[in-house]
């Protein structure tokens, strides 16, 4: 029972850090895909500081979900 709920919730975890790491992409031209480089280094503010933080708890959270199920299988 405690395992069909936590198998659920990392499925749930792993979708939410999917989409919030595939909606932090900055942006970046195709020039510096192939090795032209930003001239400047701009921080994280507002949304996408909240985004960061986000993306970090949900993946502490699913590494957490991921160890508590390994004693209840």
């Amino acid at each position: 029972m405690i395992g069909n709920i936590l198998m659920i919730v990392q499925v749930v975890l792993a979708i939410i850090l999917m989409v919030s790491i595939l909606v932090q992409g900055r942006g970046t031209s195709l020039g510096e895909a192939f090795g032209g480089s930003s001239s400047f280094y701009t921080t994280r503010r507002g949304a996408e500081r909240t985004l960061f933080v986000i993306t970090i708890v949900v993946a502490v959270l699913f590494v957490a979900t991921a160890l508590v199920s390994l004693f209840f299988k």
